[in-house]
């Protein structure tokens, strides 16, 4: 408890004071979960859209590799990344191994899969009546397809609240192709690591404390976007 308490109170003091090493730090964190999560939402929506809403052969292989993502340990996405951007290789030539586009790639590896899942589900479970309906006023299929995520769209929200969950508290993806160096990759839960292998608990405290405080804020904003209504 006293260290909960000393945690919380070096959390307010490092915000308070503006460290700039913490700065630095959450600025990183946002930096590559924000941009890891807009490539994986361009990519997953359409996707999970396009599962929802049509069906052809090898659909079901489709969707079992989809589910398999969805549930796929983000450290062994880490070591394939690491593979891939190593000195060694395919992708070696871009030099890209420890640094924050490596991470922002495992991160869209890690969101995309349930970004296009739950998004393929909420598609999936919109009235049939409707697409009928909006065939018989001629609707093009772009307007269909618009009109069907805007239906389903508390599903799509929800698809991207979990992959920014997911991302944003990944630690082992992101320090294995990161590396976790100071001033450049290293982000809220790389440094919660380090502190706390060193026996900096207070540190490591306040440092989750702020990622907390940061995941509840971006959560909430997402879930009372202005025009998100209820379902009824």
């Amino acid at each position: 408890m006293d260290l909960l308490i000393s945690g919380l109170r070096e959390a307010v003091s490092l915000i308070v004071s503006l460290d700039p090493r913490v700065l630095q730090i959450i600025f990183t964190s946002l930096q590559v979960t924000g941009t890891a999560l807009v490539f994986a939402a361009l990519l997953g929506i359409p996707l999970g859209a396009f599962l929802g809403l049509t069906s052809f052969p090898g659909k079901s292989v489709l969707v079992a590799l989809l589910y398999t993502g969805m549930g796929f340990p983000p450290v062994v996405i880490g070591l394939f990344v690491f593979i891939t951007f190593s000195s060694g290789g395919p992708m070696g030539f871009l030099s890209w191994l420890f640094t924050t586009r490596a991470m922002i790639i495992a991160q869209v590896i890690i969101a995309f899969p349930l970004i296009a899942g739950f998004t393929m589900t909420a598609v999936g479970g919109v009235d049939k009546d409707l697409i009928l309906q909006l065939k018989s006023l001629g609707a093009t299929k772009r307007q269909i397809i618009m009109a069907i995520l805007k239906e389903a769209r508390l599903g799509v929200l929800v698809s991207i609240i979990a992959g920014f969950g997911a991302i944003i508290s990944e630690v082992g993806a992101v320090m294995l192709v990161g590396g976790n160096i100071e001033g450049s990759t290293r982000v809220l839960t790389t440094a919660i690591v380090l502190e706390a292998r060193r026996g900096n608990f207070g540190l490591a405290i306040s440092f989750g404390i702020i990622l907390l405080a940061i995941t509840f804020g971006v959560n909430f904003a997402m879930s009372n976007l202005p025009g998100r209504g209820r379902r009824q």
